[in-house]
């Protein structure tokens, strides 16, 4: 089992930034996972935002975030950061964090992923 908590979210104005943080433990995650954050605006179906490898550290994210929101990992505290920079209402969601055993790629489907947080979330004003 893995265990995944979020923190970090909040209500921003647009244009402004907040950094996610989600923590990982349980006795099952290890280097063959990636973690990833996903995110569901009210009446609307979860969307894959942006994910890393936790050995390689290989990045993919969704073209709407591109040139706005990074992804980094910190192994020493087993915990992946979401910070998110110019900040636009269409952001408004709640952002879910998620774990995915994978061997080298960076999956970008739900489906992909077997353990998930909470979901922490982020409002951004206009």
């Amino acid at each position: 089992q893995v265990q995944l908590v979020e923190s970090g979210g909040g209500l921003v104005q647009a244009g402004g930034s907040l950094r996610l943080s989600c923590a990982a433990s349980g006795r099952t995650f290890s280097s063959d996972y990636a973690l990833g954050w996903f995110r569901q605006a009210s009446g609307k179906e979860r969307e894959f935002v942006i994910a890393i490898t936790w050995n390689a550290g290989l990045t993919s994210y969704t073209d709407s975030v591109k040139g706005r929101f990074t992804i980094s990992r910190d192994k020493a505290k087993n915990t992946v950061y979401l910070q998110m920079n110019s900040l636009k209402p269409d952001d408004t969601a709640v952002y879910y964090c998620a774990a995915a055993p994978t061997q080298n790629w960076v999956p970008t489907i739900g489906n992909e992923y077997r353990y998930w947080g909470k979901g922490t979330l982020v409002t951004v004003s206009s």
